[in-house]
């Protein structure tokens, strides 16, 4: 059983770190046209929060054997912060720069009242309280795609809805709900296997305007999402 968690965990890891990897399009048109136009921080800037909780979470004093739930959201939480970087660098306008600098205190200032909060007051049920705070910003990003079933909805078109990215979104979290049930960890089990549920009822979706909306999607399917993924969860 431990070496199937093991394995399950490292697959997860590997699903997990190509979600992170899936704005890399969008920045690298940042990158070429020098400015982040229309393009909007706030998902990057929820990831980072979210990597944060799951990174102490992971730690042993949370959590005891949870080290590939540690290493993929330390790594998410770099890779996420150089999306940052590069947003500020090329945001024109003043304001969106202080904005993602404000946030990111903000988030710094919460994660510092988490932890103590925890290992101090809370420290007998430091689990289960970093667990619920985890598990809500896992639902969160897992729920994140919700606006984008409403546009295929109301279009009857896939041409928002990028399919690998979704496909490797609801395999993320199969595959950490797996994780969670092998060990049984509550807290990983209940918002990946929700967010699991998410992926499902997204491809259901996609399936059925693929072959039965806009006759148009099916050409439109073909092209780059790269703005879409901007919109899109990233994985827990």
């Amino acid at each position: 059983m431990g070496l199937a968690h093991t394995i399950v965990g490292i697959v997860g890891n590997v699903i997990s770190f190509g979600l992170f990897l899936s704005p890399v399009p969008t920045f690298y048109q940042i990158y070429k046209r020098k400015a982040v136009e229309e393009f909007q921080p706030y998902p990057y800037l929820c990831t980072v929060m979210n990597c944060i909780i799951w990174m102490f979470y992971g730690l042993p004093v949370v959590k005891k054997d949870n080290i590939l739930v540690l290493t993929i959201n330390s790594v998410g939480l770099v890779i996420e912060l150089l999306y940052l970087t590069v947003y500020v660098v090329y945001a024109n306008d003043r304001k969106k720069r202080l904005l993602v600098g404000s946030i990111l205190l903000c988030e710094a200032a919460s994660t510092v009242v988490i932890v103590l909060v925890a290992l101090f007051p809370l420290y007998t049920h430091r689990t289960v309280f970093v667990g619920i705070i985890a598990d809500v910003f896992n639902i969160i990003m897992y729920a994140a795609p919700l606006a984008i079933w409403r546009k295929v909805i109301q279009t009857r078109s896939v041409e928002y809805m990028p399919f690998w990215l979704s496909l490797a979104g609801f395999c993320n979290g199969v595959c950490w709900t797996v994780y969670g049930l092998l060990q049984f960890d509550i807290f990983i089990l209940v918002s990946n296997g929700l967010g699991a549920l998410f992926g499902f009822v997204q491809l259901a979706l996609y399936a059925f305007y693929f072959f039965n909306g806009n006759p148009k999607s099916k050409d439109q399917v073909k092209k780059p999402a790269q703005l879409q993924l901007s919109h899109l969860p990233s994985p827990a």
